[in-house]
């Protein structure tokens, strides 16, 4: 699959009307390298514990995430800095599907879909997108449904959950901040 590429296609769980991105990666990325674009395409500034699982039916035991989550992991662990997607959907027929958490305290649970390979790409590319990412540290996808239905103040002045412009969308990964 050398040269190849991957449409993902990302949406988050609990939220209607729904809050999705799609995009193209090289298939030689790693999943650390598609969490970074996750965390681009959807606004978020990746300063929380993610992972990705993936299993059989509706038991997604296995992890792919950074070290420090195998022992917390009752599936397969893999680390996310050596496995490549490509080698993760080896012969597997696409379309595949995982769980990408983020935020553990407020579950931000969004749906991975690896739809099919595209034409080829060097550098991440934003392909579509709608409705803004809910603002970071909202408190999850209760209190965000609670704020879009009036229930509950924003609290984020000049939020509009309507606003998506997949052209100004950078995919390139923000710099990591030092643990303190």
């Amino acid at each position: 699959m050398s040269g190849a590429s991957i449409v993902v296609k990302v949406f988050l769980y609990q939220i209607t009307p729904e809050i999705w991105r799609r995009f193209e990666v090289p298939a030689e990325f790693t999943f650390e390298r598609l969490s970074q674009t996750i965390q681009c395409a959807m606004g978020w500034e990746d300063k929380h514990p993610h992972e990705f699982r993936h299993g059989k039916g509706k038991r997604l035991l296995d992890v792919i995430g950074p070290v420090g989550l195998e022992d917390q992991t009752p599936g397969e662990f893999q680390d996310e800095t050596k496995l490549k997607i490509q080698d993760f959907i080896g012969r597997r027929r696409l379309p595949i599907r995982l769980l990408y958490r983020y935020d553990f305290a407020e579950e931000w649970i969004h749906e991975v879909v690896l739809e099919k390979k595209g034409e080829g790409v060097e550098e991440p590319r934003m392909l579509g997108g709608e409705r803004a990412c809910p603002p970071e540290d909202f408190g999850g996808a209760f209190q965000y449904m609670q704020a879009l239905s009036g229930e509950i103040a924003w609290d984020h002045p000049g939020y509009d959950p309507e606003a998506f412009d997949a052209g100004k969308v950078s995919l390139k990964p923000k710099r990591k901040r030092k643990p303190r």
